[in-house]
């Protein structure tokens, strides 16, 4: 049996916190995938260029976006770029987001809203603004990056929990309003992932902890969740929505 290619051609992707991580693995294979792909980022302009000048050097078409997600208006201008300048979104990956966290009772009301605002408020933002041309071109894909942290919870971290749990019920409350437009909305849960967010817990001898306790006995890559999120963007998925996928080398089983 031959393989099957994921084939992008056409499409218009916009990646959120697309510069570094998770967003810039998403970048990346989704452009090689053949998509134009709108690279976001707030302050890591330098990154946000390299991953654009990699997309371009391969054939593709790329542009950083800049925009405070938290902020409606940064949003809606955000969007005006990306459509300008490669047409309408017809992917969206929200993946921006922040895990900082405390003790409950320590907790402010500050770093709560922080979290919420970048976490959280920015899918709605950002799901808002593309949608209507989704529903007027009758198709559209939106991909929602949770956490296993969603699924079970997080001792410490409360806020980040809740903000992904949060993404979750946006997820699957969408997947049904969105349906009758052929919009497919789904959401991943990654765990221990190589990026920069983990770097300090994985320092001293923390990734080898953190190892011991998945059944793959490692941490993922970036790579190995874009893969996943292309396959949801694919044509592949045409019956998958509504979804919360578990990438977590067995992590957490829900």
């Amino acid at each position: 049996m031959s393989g099957v290619a994921i084939e992008l051609k056409g499409q218009v992707a916009l990646v959120t916190g697309g510069s570094r991580g998770i967003g810039r693995a998403c970048s990346l294979i989704l452009g090689r995938a053949g998509a134009a792909v709108a690279v976001h980022y707030r302050h890591r302009r330098a990154e946000a260029d390299e991953v654009v000048l990699s997309i371009r050097s391969a054939g593709g078409q790329a542009v950083g976006v800049a925009a405070d997600l938290a902020l409606e208006n940064e949003v809606e201008e955000a969007i005006r770029t990306a459509t300008k300048e490669l047409g309408a979104p017809t992917i969206l990956v929200n993946n921006a987001g922040i895990w900082e966290g405390q003790a409950v009772d320590e907790m402010t009301t500050a770093a709560w809203d922080r979290t919420f605002a970048i976490n959280t408020r920015s899918m709605f933002l950002c799901t808002r603004a593309v949608v209507p041309a989704m529903k007027a071109a009758r198709a559209g894909r939106i991909v929602n990056i949770a956490s296993t942290a969603g699924q079970r919870g997080e001792a410490f971290h409360s806020d980040y929990a809740a903000s992904k749990g949060a993404a979750i019920a946006f997820t699957r409350s969408l997947a049904t309003e969105l349906a009758p437009f052929d919009i497919r909305v789904n959401c991943f849960a990654p765990g221990w992932v190589d990026t920069e967010m983990c770097a300090e817990v994985f320092a001293s001898g923390g990734r080898e902890r953190i190892a011991s306790t998945i059944p793959m006995r490692r941490v993922g890559r970036p790579e190995e969740i874009a893969g996943a999120v292309l396959f949801a963007c694919s044509d592949l998925a045409g019956f998958m929505t509504g979804s919360v996928i578990s990438v977590n080398g067995g992590a957490v089983m829900a």
